[in-house]
């Protein structure tokens, strides 16, 4: 039988999501909101499909916690809310970014992100039990300006990518990487300066 791990909290497990603090993922709104974003990220990508660019964004934008000027999104895209992924104005976004929103995921102005990129905000326990109970929580992404992900870049939990970075296709970035280098590797590490 499951330990009673939230014993005199009386928050939902929404709230302890949001606020970044250890839950379970079976709050009746979070599943509403999850399923509203598949269904409008796939009138997205019809609505795409057929040419309607305008009818396009604006669900794109309804869906997101923010979607700057200019920014582009290729479909498909997939997350689990939208609400709490922010793309800055004139940012590029190639096909099938998963964006694991649980916690924030911002990305900054003018970035580029390759094919196939994964924003991972969820963590879980590594001790098996609260694992095997469902337990789990969540750290914010921050992508800053000017950054290019390359194609199938994995960026972890809690991870900070610096201004004007570029960080190399298939790389798997498990910590902090300043401004103005190039990283690359699994995990990423800095190669040089720019």
């Amino acid at each position: 039988m499951p330990t009673d791990y939230f014993a005199g909290d009386p928050r939902t497990n929404r709230e302890r999501m949001l606020a970044g603090d250890l839950y379970i993922a079976d709050d009746p709104e979070s599943a509403r909101i999850a399923q509203r974003a598949v269904a409008l990220l796939e009138s997205y990508r019809v609505d795409m499909i057929a040419g309607r660019v305008e009818a396009a964004r604006r669900t794109l934008a309804s869906v997101l916690g923010s979607l700057g000027d200019g920014a582009f999104v290729k479909p498909p895209l997939f997350v689990d809310y939208g609400e709490n992924l922010h793309i800055g104005a004139r940012t590029f976004v190639n096909h099938n970014l998963t964006a694991l929103d649980v916690a924030p995921i911002t990305i900054g102005e003018d970035c580029q992100l390759g094919p196939g990129v994964q924003l991972l905000t969820p963590t879980h326990p590594v001790d098996p039990i609260p694992r095997r109970d469902k337990l789990e929580a969540a750290k914010p992404i921050t992508i800053g300006d000017n950054v290019w992900l390359g194609g199938a870049v994995v960026v972890c939990p809690g991870v900070t990518i610096g201004d004007n970075s570029v960080v190399g296709a298939g790389a798997v970035v498990t910590g902090d990487i300043p401004a103005n280098v190039i990283a690359v590797g699994n995990p990423a590490r800095v190669l040089r300066g720019i």
